[in-house]
């Protein structure tokens, strides 16, 4: 994928030189190595939590950060110790949603800031090792509801998510880390408010992103193939892309071996320590799981890997060891392709032949889909978009865009029923509105690659790129009609001018890559 590329630091320079020298090692887990500290509730709350407090917040691992930091400095240095060239902060749930749990929103600023200097100061400590900035997932997800008598209902949305990420990595990279640790992704929407947070507030930070794969049906727990969730991804041009938790290193291994197929960037593996037992915990020993990591290894599947639950420095202490004369696995030239996703990835290429749109699911062009509509029938208007699946669409393009709709509430709705249904959420959604408020509240409902139909140069350069970065920030393409400042384009003469400035914008001012952008010539019907 050719975009536009972010400067590197130096740190981000080091790192890249380390990662194209020999495999490189993450530290373990965290929440094992707390558990196991016999820490009691005066530990939790130091001098930072009232006795009043009215929640207990015994069990909160980011707030040790400000309660105990000894202890977490100490893990730290024993990681470092063992091996391991990254260690991650302590930062997992440290995110104004995460820790209204506890009550502790407010805490949230420090947390960070704290847990990334403590990171900052043992990794110096060790001679020049790095800090990855530890963004875990939330206790919400934007793509499923936790409502099973309302599956079109979100407990947050998209922009509460994103402002929550904001806070969190403002003050990682406040508190110096040299990378951003997006890990245990199991819902790419949430992925992509972080990925937006991050580029929006610490665009100097590179990015690693990770997904899990919860079971062997290959899936994240929103349903996506790891395919699809590299294409949902690549638009935020990440340092490192990997797989961590839920799985232990042998049952990780084909997704890991996938994503090394796939993605032309570096590629990290950090499994449990295998599977959790009947009791919870985890039985693997470290050279178990470093004799499985050094066969990935050997088979050039990783540039990086580490461990994730169950893992202690013992096992990174073997890991280190076990791939130390082993090679880093040579990043892979990817061919440049028009790739979109749903929970399932659809690529285009030299023998796809014609691509099908279905366009029913749009009130300007079906009148039942627009009764649907306006009659609330929502669940009934999905039923029309799983008759275009089953007649053989590739991508679904829904508009709402009718005098006696709110078409942001509309288009959010639906779509939020429709990604609860599994037969149609496979394929790739084309949000299409002549309103730009409504393209947006779309592309706040995809966690797959979508497509935006459509941008036009029609109230000029400034307006027409501030909508393209705002598409290309959710990873969607974009289709651009040939209208300019003057109107429509009446000849092939004025189509190709309009369509080669915008093209020129896109790529070299928006940041698009080439098979992202879908050129509209505005070609009307003859019959």
């Amino acid at each position: 994928m050719r975009s536009a590329q972010r400067q590197g630091s130096p740190r981000e320079t080091a790192l890249r030189e380390l990662l194209d020298q020999r495999l490189v090692v993450l530290d373990g887990a965290w929440g094992t190595m707390l558990q196991g500290a016999g820490l009691t509730p005066a530990d939790y709350r130091g001098d930072v939590v009232p006795a009043d407090h009215g929640k207990d917040v015994t069990g909160d691992p980011d707030l040790l950060n400000l309660t105990r930091p000894d202890l977490i400095l100490d893990v730290h240095r024993r990681y470092l110790a063992a091996g391991a060239d990254i260690t991650t902060t302590n930062t997992f749930t440290a995110t104004p949603i995460a820790q209204a749990d506890y009550g502790l929103q407010a805490l949230v600023h420090d947390m960070n800031v704290a847990g990334a200097r403590l990171a900052r100061q043992a990794a110096d400590e060790a001679g020049g090792k790095f800090v990855a900035g530890s963004v875990g997932p939330l206790n919400v997800t934007l793509s499923l509801s936790p409502r099973v008598d309302d599956p079109a209902y979100r407990a947050v949305p998209f922009d509460e998510v994103k402002a929550a990420y904001a806070e969190q990595i403002g003050a990682l990279a406040e508190g110096g880390v040299d990378l951003l640790l997006i890990e245990t992704i199991f819902d790419t929407l949430n992925a992509k408010a972080a990925i937006a947070a991050a580029r929006e507030v610490a665009p100097q930070l590179p990015l690693w992103i990770s997904v899990t794969i919860v079971d062997r049906s290959g899936r994240t727990l929103s349903g996506q193939t790891v395919e699809a969730f590299w294409t949902s991804v690549r638009h935020a041009d990440p340092l490192v892309v990997g797989v961590n938790c839920s799985l232990g290193a042998e049952e990780m291994r084909p997704y890991v071996a996938d994503l090394s197929r796939l993605a032309g960037v570096y590629v990290a593996s950090h499994p449990n320590a295998g599977l959790p037992n009947a009791f919870g915990g985890y039985d693997q020993t470290p050279d178990e799981t470093a004799g499985l990591l050094a066969g990935f290894a050997r088979d050039g599947m990783v540039n990086i890997v580490g461990g994730c639950c169950g893992t202690v420095p013992e096992h990174i202490e073997r890991i280190a060891a076990a791939v130390a004369d082993l090679p880093p696995r040579p990043l892979p030239a990817v061919e440049d392709r028009s790739r979109f996703s749903g929970l399932e990835p659809f690529e285009i290429g030299p023998d796809t032949g014609f691509v099908m749109i279905g366009e029913r699911t749009n009130v300007t062009g079906s009148a039942r889909f627009r009764r649907l509509i306006e009659g609330e029938d929502f669940q009934g208007a999905v039923d029309v978009a799983l008759e275009q699946v089953r007649g053989g669409a590739n991508l679904l393009d829904v508009n709402m865009d009718a005098d006696l709709l709110d078409a942001e509430e509309a288009m959010t709705t639906f779509l939020n029923l429709l990604a609860t249904e599994p037969e149609a959420a496979r394929l790739p959604i084309m949000v299409d509105s002549s309103r730009f408020s409504a393209l947006k509240a779309g592309l706040r409902c995809l966690q797959g690659k979508g497509v935006v139909n459509s941008i036009s140069l029609k109230e000029g350069e400034e307006p027409f790129l501030e909508q393209a970065r705002i598409v290309r920030s959710f990873g969607a393409a974009v289709v651009v009609m040939a209208f300019d400042e003057q109107g429509q384009a009446d000849t092939v003469e004025r189509k190709l001018e309009i369509l080669g400035r915008a093209y020129d914008l896109l790529i070299g001012t928006a940041g698009f890559a080439p098979e992202d952008v879908i050129m509209d010539p505005n070609v009307l019907a003859v019959a």
